[in-house]
């Protein structure tokens, strides 16, 4: 596995624009095959155009990613299957710096080439640790079928000492018991700009429970505010256990993994874009035994993502 580079820049704004004339703002990254930019973005009351108190708000948040990420980190890099497994794992080093102030600030980091076997679609997530300054990168990786190839983490440590690793010592039957019981909290959704850059947030909690059959029931209750009244969305999911993996009725699976970890996403996402459904990618991170954080991504059938909602959970 070889080392990148590649660096994030961001443009800052001077001042607010009072005039329908747009600023485009851009992200550039130093690998010729992955660029992106942020829409031109325009003082409209339209609906499907961010405003420019949305758009200041981005490029702040843009910053605070500078900073966040900024410093050496120390890590240990997990390769696993589909169903769980581990493949390999070495230890890897980060360095991100910053330079440039005022209409240019950049963030130059190191990572490792992800291996593969053949072309590969990758989706990343990333939480940060509530305890320390760590944090967990979780990468989906996804054959040109849509079917999961391998799960990656990245389990990083702001510090020169020694780096950190998962906890491996529950055996696979006992992976699923952390995430029993009742888990309340509350989500925060973030759309795209496309579909509007709206924000929602809700009151949720998620029960899961498992009976005598190993059988799992799993309980998802969501309460938000629309239009001044509460909005009450009940889910129930029914799903099997074998070895690391769950598998719920509907085709979607979520592989359990070392230090309190699960990702999941469908059995088959080209199934799924065959039916015209929209689709989500999950990580969550139980870091201690009754605190969690989830990270959900939705995808729309042509693959955009649609929207990131983040979940902090407590269990009582």
């Amino acid at each position: 596995m070889a080392s990148i580079h590649y660096s994030v820049s961001i443009h800052s704004v001077p001042k607010l624009p009072k005039s329908n004339n747009g600023r485009t703002f851009s992200l550039n990254l130093a690998n010729p095959k992955r660029s992106c930019s942020f829409p031109r973005i325009r003082a409209s009351s339209s609906q499907s155009s961010p405003s420019v108190e949305e758009a200041v708000m981005s490029i702040d948040n843009l910053h605070s990613f500078i900073e966040l990420n900024m410093g050496k980190w120390n890590g240990s890099f997990y390769q696993f299957d589909a169903s769980g497994h581990l493949l390999q794992q070495i230890s890897t080093k980060l360095s991100a710096s910053s330079y440039g102030e005022d209409h240019l600030m950049s963030l130059i980091q190191t990572n490792v080439k992800l291996p593969s076997r053949r072309p590969s679609v990758v989706c990343e997530s990333c939480l940060y640790s509530l305890q320390a300054e760590m944090r967990a990168r979780a990468f989906h990786i996804l054959d040109p079928k849509g079917v999961v190839d391998m799960l990656i983490v990245f389990l990083e440590e702001k510090s020169d000492g020694s780096p950190p690793l998962l906890d491996n010592s529950m055996d696979k039957e006992s992976k699923i018991l952390p995430f029993l019981g009742e888990w309340k909290g509350h989500s925060v959704t973030k759309r795209s700009g496309v579909y509007g850059s709206t924000i929602a947030e809700a009151d949720t909690v998620v029960s899961l429970e498992m009976d005598d059959d190993g059988q799992l029931n799993q309980v998802v209750t969501s309460t938000s505010n629309k239009e001044n009244a509460n909005v009450t969305t009940n889910v129930e999911w029914k799903g099997t256990m074998s070895e690391n993996l769950v598998t719920f009725d509907g085709g979607y699976q979520v592989t359990l993994l070392p230090g309190g970890m699960y990702m999941g996403c469908p059995c088959d996402v080209s199934k799924s874009v065959a039916e015209s459904k929209s689709f989500h990618l999950e990580f969550c991170w139980l870091e201690t035994p009754n605190k969690r954080q989830r990270l959900v991504r939705t995808y729309d059938v042509q693959g955009l993502a649609v929207s990131s909602t983040y979940f902090f959970e407590t269990k009582s």
